[in-house]
């Protein structure tokens, strides 16, 4: 048996990988904006249409869109000659997890005083991708390695999906505790994350965007809100949402989170606009027989 959870909770993209982000992550941000909870497939053309504008090659989307469909995370439907990609019920659980994180719950932490959520953890070395799945949830969850098969987090985290669905219930204890003397939340903080990667994100992140033209090589409002929100998802699944009490004074996510509140408001009419002129949509139910195209929403307002 091994124990695991060596180095610092961080995530391993840098600070500037969203403007370089792969197509599948800019996919998945196009699918929540546009396409979760619609009930529509969208024509491949159209994909490639929209991507374009982002600099992602045809056959980097259609290798994309034939991925995900591989991996249950696209419907696939053929009208005629033409292929429509949607959603699955995976993939919109997916996307409607990332839509609270980002919209309802965010990146700022106000609560102080909530006790830790403790997960210790030892499996066999040779379930190397239980161990990785694993992780990667745990950061997600906001959890940092604070020890050898030792994990936390700063907040009241129900884990039990987690571990259910990955069938380790019998390799997993969790605890709830208060910090008692003479340890001290700074020092969890700093043993169990990496601050100064947390805040080069953010620092990164506000220098492209908290500007007075934000990413002026982008071609129009539909290429800045996907290359804006998946770089800000991207900081969203690296943030533990650490107590902001604890954490630096002047703290960028403050800032951050406000910016992209601001930015998202000023991008999404216009995006929506571009999507209703370009994206060819048929309903997801194969019974409804009639071509749609995208109305004047353009899907749920993850803001609203």
């Amino acid at each position: 048996m091994t124990e695991e959870g060596h180095g610092r909770g961080t995530v391993e993209e840098s600070p500037d990988a969203a403007l370089k982000a792969r197509p599948q992550s800019l996919m998945l941000t196009f699918l929540g904006t546009f396409v979760l909870r619609r009930d529509i497939c969208v024509f491949s053309g159209s994909y490639i249409d929209v991507f374009a504008r982002l600099g992602v090659s045809e056959q980097a989307v259609r290798s994309t869109l034939s991925r995900m469909a591989r991996r249950g995370l696209l419907s696939r439907r053929r009208r005629g000659r033409r292929v429509y990609f949607g959603l699955t019920p995976h993939s919109a659980e997916i996307l409607a997890d990332g839509e609270r994180r980002i919209w309802e719950t965010g990146v700022l932490n106000l609560d102080g005083d909530a006790p830790w959520t403790l997960l210790a953890f030892s499996l066999p070395e040779a379930w190397q991708r239980l161990r990785h799945d694993l992780r990667s949830r745990l950061v997600w969850a906001g959890f940092g390695p604070l020890q050898s098969g030792l994990w936390v987090a700063p907040s009241r985290v129900d884990v039990t999906g987690i571990i259910t669905e990955l069938g380790l219930d019998a390799h997993v204890r969790v605890f709830r505790a208060r910090l008692g003397p003479p340890t001290e939340t700074a020092q969890i903080i700093a043993d169990a994350y990496d601050l100064d990667d947390l805040r080069a994100r953010y620092t990164s992140f506000l220098e492209r965007w908290d500007v007075p033209h934000p990413v002026p090589e982008a071609p129009d409002d539909l290429a800045r809100l996907l290359l804006l929100m998946t770089e800000w998802l991207r900081i969203v699944r690296a943030d533990p949402r650490l107590p902001l009490a604890h954490l630096p004074e002047n703290w960028p996510a403050v800032r951050a989170q406000k910016i992209v509140q601001e930015l998202h408001a000023d991008y999404l009419g216009p995006a929506r606009k571009i999507a209703d002129e370009i994206l060819d949509v048929i309903p997801a139910d194969p019974a409804s027989a009639a071509t749609v195209r995208p109305d004047a929403g353009g899907g749920p307002d993850p803001a609203g």
